[in-house]
């Protein structure tokens, strides 16, 4: 089974020409809107599903497959349209080994909250049996650390809604129901170059508490926070279930994508061509720290092939697999 299934390109651990960093951060910075959506691994299909839609009350908005690998789901979940900085997706591999966690990965992916309702999701999440529970508070922020069903790092952060609402077809109430991404944040052995590239990107590096450092974009989307955990000593992260697969960050269009791209090769990097996605167009780089980034445009959306009223209801092939509906669908689990 192959369980990584974009490119996984290299990079030159030292960073960048220096008379092209103003060239790309001109480029860059005024594309990237913050976080577009987060991609990870899973071993079991129907119970990743239940723990999005039941347990954290998010709607399925996109039920495909993996283009590699289409005897395998690929789920999103998100807001009521899949709005871009709320979609968590995944692919459920099966029998896959849980990852360890460590160096060189996205350890902890952190979902906004209104303010006041994290009482109510620790009740929430104890009764359902979620383990890792554990408050605290970072830069100011009050947040809620728990672990998914394949030891995913998660925590809801207390935000103000920045104009989201969340899923209403749910238990959870509206005014306590999760409004998308706040962040993320990058376990890293040594921090700098990636801070170096998100501020190529257009991030800001705010404030370092311990040996965690935020990093903050303007004028995008309210997912617009990147933490840097660098952890010098720490051994390598290994993929499987529970762990991010990839991160993608958000541009409006084909055209900032292609500037963006550009300035990146002009940079050192390498960089896939554009990829269909059907949902959103793609390009896929690594990173000085070894996690694995996506620029993910906001077009056409997941509303192109089903009315909004339906998202993530019927089984959406991508155009090379429809012809075989009748083998694919029958080997995939049920989803409730």
């Amino acid at each position: 089974m192959q369980y990584c299934c974009y490119y996984l390109l290299s990079f030159s651990p030292h960073l960048l020409p220096q008379h092209n960093a103003a060239h790309m951060r001109f480029k860059m910075e005024k594309h990237i809107k913050g976080l577009h959506h987060v991609t990870s691994m899973a071993t079991d299909a129907q119970q990743n599903n239940a723990f999005f839609t039941q347990t954290l009350g998010m709607r399925r908005v996109k039920k495909t497959v993996n283009f590699d690998a289409p005897e395998v789901y690929h789920l999103y979940y998100g807001d009521e349209v899949g709005t871009p900085g709320s979609v968590m997706t995944y692919f459920p591999f099966g029998r896959m080994p849980n990852g360890t966690r460590g160096a060189g990965e996205v350890g902890v992916t952190e979902f906004a909250v209104p303010h006041g309702t994290l009482g109510y999701w620790k009740d929430r999440l104890s009764a359902q049996k979620v383990t890792g529970l554990a408050e605290d508070t970072f830069l100011g922020e009050n947040r809620l650390s728990f672990d998914g069903p394949d030891g995913d790092g998660f925590a809801l952060v207390e935000t103000g809604p920045a104009g989201r609402t969340a899923w209403t077809g749910t238990d959870v109430p509206v005014d306590a129901g999760i409004l998308g991404f706040n962040g993320a944040r990058f376990r890293l052995r040594d921090a700098a170059a990636t801070g170096e590239l998100l501020g190529f990107m257009g991030y800001q590096k705010d404030e370092t508490d311990g040996n965690v450092t935020r990093y903050r974009i303007e004028g995008g989307n309210a997912a617009d926070t990147i933490d840097l955990e660098e952890i010098p000593g720490a051994n390598a992260a290994r993929q499987g279930g529970g762990s991010v697969h990839h991160i993608a960050f958000a541009v409006e269009d084909r055209a900032a994508q292609l500037e963006v791209r550009k300035a990146l090769l002009d940079t050192g990097y390498q960089v896939t061509p554009v990829i269909d996605r059907d949902y959103f167009w793609a390009i896929y780089f690594q990173t000085p720290g070894g996690v694995l980034f996506e620029i993910a445009t906001n077009e056409p959306g997941f509303d192109r092939d089903e009315d909004t009223a339906n998202l993530g209801q019927a089984l959406m092939l991508p155009d090379r697999y429809k012809p075989y509906r009748d083998k694919i669908e029958p080997r995939l689990p049920e989803l409730s």
